[in-house]
């Protein structure tokens, strides 16, 4: 995983004021402020996939926006979710004159197969009605506080807003709220491990464990970086032992709250084992010190840039190491994380796979990172460079869909990506659905300490660089 990724949120945030963009302060206090008549009855609905001039002014929510970057729209890309191309054009969600309170929050009171039901609280006014929107997309409309949402897939997660209405128009929308229908019964693929986001001690205000894991009921955390503290020796970080330290006392509060978790070893900066360990077998030795500190249930090599991705020997001499570690641990699972492109692995990557096949390297898990390649739609470039690697696992090892699948998994970057890609909670949830419809073993995201807000809208690197709520994307994850 990049340490660079660490500046991304400052990026984002240094080009969204430079370039006059409401940060999300501006937007809570643009949100405070009147709307007129004129502006709501100019305003149509946002839409995907439609062509917006620089200028151009939708409705969303209840809140009007304006364009201040010429786009094509696309799903996850709603205003409120990319301040680098919407910005409040007048007023926040305030009710509309002579329109009815907005709701009170929805909560899911049932699932079926095939239905998932709501309730939620009355709106104060003259109500005519209720309507209950997927999106921008009406899925019901009823006189009371409570639906069913029917004709739903089994097994499939959706996202709903109500929004009261009368002769005069419609309130604002509700909070959000997320339910799953039924009839997952589908069992999980040997070997799946619990979707485990990137927690990251050494930078951006790294939040409690016990903290996130009763926020969101995640159970796994993937432990970032085991680098050469000189030579062959692991240390957190290349400089924070591996016992004792912030890093441990964050190990102890995950497992003390019935969790577990992965160890990141590599990155794309920092000196790194793998060039530092001269042998195979020093280089499992520099690996075996660090399960024997921590106890992990899954060590994760993050195999990145020219000195280990690119540097067949480095590559050989990893994957030759891997199997001494598997020999010795054979109940701690072992995966290789590496970049890839929009329609699958590169060359590197390939030579990767096949080297593990051709020196019979025990991996359980091959993660690809599909982000950081010029992406315009972060859902479809993942699925595509998802088949890739599958494509690429069957190639190599004969394997089936299906076996192809239960060796995969998915490491992403939540909110805005070091080339500005975005990640909304919405399309993580498509990915992460997609990833559990076919039987993915490992789901990953880059980084806990980016899931949160930024703080007053102001320039700071531990924060998505997007509007959303604290730990969206690791209660996602924790769905996996």
């Amino acid at each position: 995983m990049r340490s660079r990724r660490t500046a991304v949120a400052v990026l984002a945030a240094l080009a969204m004021t430079s370039a006059g963009i409401a940060t999300t302060a501006t937007v809570a206090a643009a949100a405070a402020a009147p709307r007129t008549s004129a502006v709501l009855a100019a305003a149509p609905a946002w839409q995907p996939y439609t062509s917006y001039a620089v200028g151009a002014q939708v409705s969303y929510n209840g809140v009007d926006y304006q364009a201040i970057q010429a786009h094509t729209s696309l799903p996850g890309w709603e205003p409120p979710n990319v301040p680098a191309l919407w910005k409040v054009a007048t007023g926040g969600p305030t009710n509309p004159p002579g329109t009815p309170g907005q709701p009170g929050a929805p909560s899911v009171t049932g699932t079926t197969d095939s239905s998932i039901s709501l309730s939620w609280g009355a709106s104060s006014g003259t109500v005519t009605g209720y309507r209950v929107y997927e999106g921008s997309t009406q899925r019901a409309q009823v006189t009371g506080t409570s639906a069913t949402i029917g004709s739903l897939g089994t097994c499939t997660t959706h996202t709903y807003t109500v929004k009261a209405y009368n002769a005069q128009g419609e309130s604002v929308a509700s909070s959000q709220v997320t339910g799953t229908t039924a009839g997952c019964t589908n069992p999980d693929p040997p070997g799946k491990m619990a979707g485990a986001p990137y927690l990251y001690m050494g930078w951006g205000n790294p939040p409690s464990p016990a903290t996130v894991m009763n926020a969101t009921g995640v159970k796994s955390f993937t432990m970032a970086f085991i680098l050469s503290s000189g030579g062959c020796t692991p240390a957190w970080d290349g400089n924070r032992p591996l016992t004792g330290g912030a890093d441990a006392q964050a190990i102890s509060q995950i497992k003390a709250a019935g969790g577990s978790v992965q160890i990141s070893f590599g990155g794309w900066s920092g000196n790194k084992l793998g060039p530092n360990c001269s042998t195979p077998q020093a280089f499992a030795g520099a690996v075996q010190q660090v399960i024997n500190a921590v106890g992990p249930a899954v060590v994760d090599f993050d195999i990145e840039n020219t000195d280990e991705f690119e540097n067949y020997t480095v590559q050989d001499r990893i994957l030759n190491g891997l199997k001494i570690v598997k020999a010795n641990n054979p109940n701690v699972k072992v995966v290789v994380t590496f970049g890839t492109t929009r329609t699958g692995p590169n060359a590197h990557g390939i030579r990767l796979i096949n080297q593990a096949k051709a020196l019979n390297v025990p991996i359980d898990n091959f993660t690809i990172m599909p982000f950081d390649f010029g992406s315009s739609n972060i859902y479809t470039d993942t699925v595509n460079a998802s088949e890739g690697l599958k494509n690429a696992l069957k190639s190599a090892y004969g394997y089936t869909d299906a076996q192809a699948y239960a060796r995969m998994g998915i490491s992403g970057m939540n909110g805005l990506s070091d080339q500005q890609e975005l990640t909304s909670p919405a399309t993580w949830q498509q990915i992460t659905n997609w990833a559990r419809s076919k039987g993915l073993t490992r789901l990953a995201y880059w980084a806990v300490n980016r899931d949160r807000p930024c703080p007053g809208g102001g320039v700071t690197s531990n924060c998505s660089g997007i509007a959303q709520a604290d730990w969206e994307f690791t209660r996602i994850t924790a769905g996996f």
